[in-house]
């Protein structure tokens, strides 16, 4: 176990040494670190190798001059150049919420970036301002389409945080597909195979290895097959990847540039220009008084956690096993793999950083 304060510094400090600003290193800290204590381990700290990869591969500008590039009163476009998805991220979601507070409603799209981190870090920082949070991002084409053997999408996810009032704040964070690819990085970490489901093999067979998608294979959607629903997952990918590429101006489908730990560094990029998200702010008293739609959220919660549930279990509100895993992790500090731990040590070592 690690405590999140000396993480947080590490991590900071191993930013500020690719030669990010004091900042934008604390904040993309803030992102991943907020990705392990709410047990999101797959995007937190473990990312952090990756990220200086793209920085070595000449991928990543660690002082990008972010701008809008075209506006209207209620939308934007952002240019990232080529900066910290993780830093762009909530640069573009303020903007958002500006133009939301002066016209109800506002929508970023967002192009020129990198990975972006947790979608519901970006989504909830609408939240203190009475507003609900979208998030969205497409990613590397790891993902094939139903009956697809090609790798068309990525793992797509999308985020929205909705105030409440006395209530934590609704929380809805997923991807597209039927696990995000961190959770194979995981299980290949600790030698174990996935469950049946998760992805197809070369042939687009089912298969158990956690290793398949870097051996020619790829994640499905969203539902796993036809018959549970894969076209569903794999047309929420579909939208995640036009909002955020093809309406940014960014690449999109199989031309979106990949993170680190794909298994891949480069991308036939062409169609766009590096990778793009989507963003939005919606003011709740545009629709509403505020305070009444936050009690009448209190009330949806309260109702759907108090729901008869099966032996055994409790019926949980998005974001509920986040928010726990948050407040535990903060007191018991954050588990990291001996794998992991071993990556992070060895950017220490690089760089003169201590963990």
């Amino acid at each position: 176990m690690i405590h999140a304060k000396p993480l947080r510094s590490f991590t900071e400090q191993i930013f500020r040494a690719i030669g990010c600003s004091d900042t934008d290193a604390q904040l993309a800290a803030d992102v991943l670190i907020a990705a392990d204590l709410r047990g999101v381990d797959s995007h937190g700290v473990a990312r952090l190798p990756g990220y200086v990869r793209l920085f070595d591969h000449g991928r990543l500008n660690p002082t990008p001059t972010i701008r809008v590039v075209h506006e209207t009163p209620s939308t934007a476009v952002v240019d990232g150049d080529r900066g910290l998805g993780l830093v762009v991220g909530p640069w573009a979601m303020r903007v958002a919420i500006e133009k939301a507070r002066m016209a109800g409603t506002g929508w970023v799209a967002v192009r020129n970036s990198n990975h972006f981190g947790i979608a519901g870090y970006h989504a909830l920082l609408a939240v203190d301002h009475d507003m609900i949070g979208q998030a969205m991002t497409h990613a590397a084409p790891l993902v094939a389409p139903t009956f697809s053997l090609d790798k068309l999408l990525g793992t797509n996810p999308i985020a929205v945080a909705i105030p409440a009032a006395t209530e934590p704040p609704f929380l809805a964070d997923f991807a597209s597909t039927a696990v995000a690819y961190g959770k194979l990085e995981i299980l290949q970490r600790k030698g174990q195979p996935i469950p049946e489901g998760w992805a197809q093999d070369a042939d687009g067979r089912p298969t158990t290895d956690a290793y398949a998608v870097k051996n020619g294979g790829a994640l499905l959607p969203l539902g796993s097959d036809r018959e549970h629903g894969s076209h569903k997952g794999y047309g929420l990918g579909a939208i995640v990847d036009i909002f955020s590429g093809v309406l940014s101006g960014a690449n999109y489908g199989p031309w979106v540039p990949p993170f680190a730990t794909a298994g891949f560094m480069t991308a036939d990029e062409g169609v766009g220009v590096g990778t793009g998200h989507f963003f939005g702010a919606m003011r709740v008293d545009a629709f509403r008084p505020a305070d009444d739609f936050k009690n009448h959220m209190d009330t949806w919660i309260q109702r759907f956690r108090s729901a008869k549930a099966v032996e055994g279990q409790r019926v949980l509100v998005p974001g509920d096993p986040e928010r726990e895993m948050e407040a535990q992790r903060l007191v018991e500090g954050i588990p990291v793999h001996e794998t992991v731990l071993k990556s992070l040590e060895e950017l220490g070592e690089r760089f003169g950083v201590t963990l």
